[in-house]
């Protein structure tokens, strides 16, 4: 994950955003034919890496027992996550191909260069991502993490309304 799926997922995250800053906003999205391979890239390496995750490992380095010890862990240990996992296979192989088929569906878009659909394919992304996350690695955060998807999703709305005035 961290040195293959998640640098592969900023490509995609990275492609389209607004940044604020002392001059006001200013939208970043593909313009070259370099940004848009970048962004082929981590979609490619996300759909055909997601499958990695079904081949049986350790989820962490020996030793290492994640945020999963003391009063209230925010993390699950990574023996918790393996015994989550082999308790119903079926739903970590949906978490799988959720992410799969973001990657395909980025593949689509950058193919037909459409900038506006990455937009979206960033949600989906970050939606396919903190769904397997909240379930499998810190599932305490579940709540907090809806309630903050869900004022992200208003913003992003709000935004997007602004943008079509």
């Amino acid at each position: 994950m961290k040195d293959m799926l998640d640098p592969a997922a900023d490509n995609i995250f990275d492609a389209v955003k607004v940044v604020s800053t002392s001059q006001g906003t200013v939208e970043k999205t593909p313009k070259t034919e370099a940004d848009w391979e970048k962004i082929r890239i981590g979609a490619v390496t996300l759909a055909e890496g997601a499958y990695l995750l079904k081949i049986p490992r350790p989820f962490a380095p020996e030793g290492d027992v994640n945020n999963s010890t003391g009063p209230s862990p925010t993390e699950l240990s990574p023996s918790q996550i393996n015994t989550k996992l082999e308790a119903d296979k079926v739903l970590w192989n949906a978490k799988i191909e959720a992410l799969r088929n973001v990657g395909l569906e980025v593949i689509e878009i950058v193919n037909k260069k459409k900038v506006d659909e990455l937009w979206d394919a960033g949600d989906n992304l970050d939606r396919a991502c903190e769904g397997c996350h909240v379930e499998y690695w810190y599932p305490g955060d579940k709540a907090a993490l809806e309630k903050l998807d869900q004022r992200i999703e208003e913003l992003y709305q709000k935004s997007r309304a602004e943008k079509r005035r």
